[in-house]
This record gives structure tokens, C-alpha cells and sequence, in this order.
């Protein structure tokens, strides 16, 4: 089966979840049934879609399969922008009311952090997995140890603002922000269209990539970029979900067996889309909401996580 043969295949299992997803169980409530599922539905593809495409952006950039932009600790500076904005101007603030400028804030600010990141990781020559991991440690738990902090001192009320937005979860969409999100997406798609001829090459390494004439520290700079609002965009209509992308991403290199991205791209980003619906069925129809589909991903994520790791030590 060639790489097209595939996509296509993914592209037609996603279609059928989407309609086993909308119109499983609809009854009499068309009316408020449709609306509310294709709203969820919509949400699930922009999470998983820019929860995939950043992945393997990253991964290319780290030349790392191990590596994900949560695991570096772009999640945990979402929450502490939040828990930041909150301990500052309080919850009644139009800041944190219009969910807008929220968003816009928080990317911006995500955006600046991706100029530190790279020119504390990216910038130095030699650096190896464990540097970088032990680096995504240390950002990760700076910032939940200040949102932690601020999260002690705030107004109990107020805390519930923030707690809202601590945990992934897919049953209760930040459905205001889609119109925003869906803008930004397909603006950062054709912003990244000149790119993506590079990523082939930049999956070599760096000194590969320089000798075959791409201007490194510029293109690496703009997809960082990319990666942080894909990230924000995500985190900000479900929730962090730390090991989605890992997984999509691995599970996409095994399946296609190809360097080529305009497949691996595509095909980790229906992949992932699959998994998010399909768990979500699973969460709805078979335990009837008893768990969440974050946990889920966080778990197996994190022992797949261990496993690379370990599978990479041997490697070595």
C-alpha cells in the first residue's frame, strides 16, 4: 500500500467517525443534537489537527521523534498566563471576560517565550535528547510551581476560573473561541506553505540543512512561532493533553514509513483526529462519561513516552 493509498484510507475512517459521531442517537433532537455535535466536532479537528501538525514540526526541528512541544513545557505557560491574568486583574476583568483578547494575549505571550526557548535550545550546537528533556523539565515545572503559587493566593472563586481551565476536557469546549481559532489555523496553514519545503531537508540536521543552503536560524525561528500558536490554539479550547502529539506522531512514522512530511503531516493529523473521536465515542457510549478522554491519552502517552525512552537508551 503506497503513502496516497493510505492517506486515503485515514481520510475515509475519519469520515465514517465523524458520522458515527454526529448521528449516533439523535432521536427527535435534531435541531439541538447537530448544532452542539458539529460545534465538538469542529473543535476535536482544530485540537487534533494543530495538536499534530505542531508535533511533528517540532520533531523535525529537534530532529526527535521522543520530543513534543508539551513535553518542553508549552502547556504549563499557558496555565500560568491564565493563572497570571486572573492574580492580576481578577476574573471580572475584561481581560479575562472576553475570551478574544484572552486568546490573543496568551499567544502572544507564548509567541515571546518561543524566542527564549530557542535561544536557550536551539541556538547552542551539540545539544543532545537529554539536555533538551532535562530543559523541558525544568521550564515545565518553573512555570506550574508559580501557577501553583498564584493559584494558593487568589480568591477561592476566582481559583474556579483557573481550575476550569487545568484539565483537558472535550465535554465542555471553549465553543466561543472557535470562530477565532478557526481563523488563525488556516491563516497559520498558508503562512507555514512556505516552509514546508524546507522540513525534509531540516529533518537531516542542522549542519546538513545549513550545507544544503537553507537559512537555518530564520526558518527554525518562524516555525517555532507556528508551533506556539498551533499549541495555544489547542490548549486554549480543551485543555492540555501532554502526550496526544507523541502518540499521533509515532503511531503516523510507523504507519507511512516515510521522511516525506506532506504525508506525514497529513496523515499524523487524521490520526490524530481518529483517536479523539473514536475515544470520545468510547468515553460516551461504552462508560457513560465515568472517566475522561484526557486521562486516557495521558496515560498511555506517558508509558509509550517511557518506553521510547528506554527504547532509545538500548539504541544508543
Amino acid at each position: 500500500m503506497n503513502h496516497r493509498v493510505k492517506i486515503i484510507f485515514l481520510a475515509i475512517f475519519t469520515v465514517l467517525l465523524i458520522a458515527i459521531f454526529i448521528f449516533t442517537k439523535v432521536g427527535n433532537n435534531w435541531d439541538y443534537i447537530l448544532p452542539s455535535r458539529g460545534m465538538k466536532i469542529l473543535a476535536i479537528i482544530l485540537t487534533g489537527g494543530a495538536i499534530a501538525f505542531s508535533t511533528i514540526v517540532f520533531q523535525t526541528i529537534t530532529n526527535n521523534r521522543i520530543l513534543t512541544p508539551g513535553i518542553i513545557g508549552l502547556d504549563s505557560l499557558y496555565m500560568l498566563v491564565q493563572t497570571f491574568l486572573i492574580f492580576v486583574f481578577g476574573s471580572g476583568n475584561l481581560t479575562i471576560i472576553n475570551k478574544n483578547i484572552n486568546f490573543i494575549l496568551s499567544v502572544g505571550l507564548m509567541v515571546l517565550f518561543t524566542g527564549v526557548l530557542y535561544k536557550v535550545l536551539f541556538k547552542r550546537e551539540g545539544q543532545n535528547i537529554y539536555f533538551l528533556l532535562l530543559m523541558g523539565l525544568i521550564f515545565g515545572t518553573l512555570f506550574q510551581s508559580l501557577s501553583t503559587f498564584m493559584q494558593v493566593l487568589i480568591d477561592p472563586n476566582e481559583f474556579q476560573v483557573v481550575q476550569d481551565k487545568m484539565f483537558a476536557s472535550f465535554n465542555n469546549i471553549n465553543t466561543d473561541l472557535l470562530m477565532i481559532a478557526s481563523i488563525s489555523v488556516l491563516a497559520i496553514t498558508l503562512y507555514f506553505l512556505r516552509f514546508a519545503k524546507y522540513l525534509d531537508v531540516l529533518s537531516l540536521g542542522r549542519e546538513q540543512a545549513i550545507n544544503l543552503g537553507i537559512d537555518y536560524d530564520h526558518v527554525v525561528k518562524r516555525l517555532l512561532i507556528i508551533i506556539a500558536i498551533l499549541i495555544s490554539i489547542a490548549t486554549a479550547l480543551v485543555g492540555p493533553i501532554t502526550f496526544l502529539g507523541l502518540l499521533v506522531a509515532n503511531v503516523a512514522y510507523e504507519f507511512l514509513k516515510t521522511y516525506k512530511h506532506k504525508y506525514l503531516i497529513v496523515g499524523s493529523i487524521f490520526i490524530s483526529i481518529i483517536a479523539l473521536l473514536g475515544g470520545q465515542l468510547i468515553v460516551e457510549r461504552v462508560f457513560t462519561f465515568s472517566t475522561t478522554l484526557s486521562v486516557i491519552i495521558n496515560f498511555i502517552g506517558g508509558v509509550y513516552f517511557i518506553y521510547l525512552l528506554l527504547r532509545e537508551n538500548k539504541s544508543w
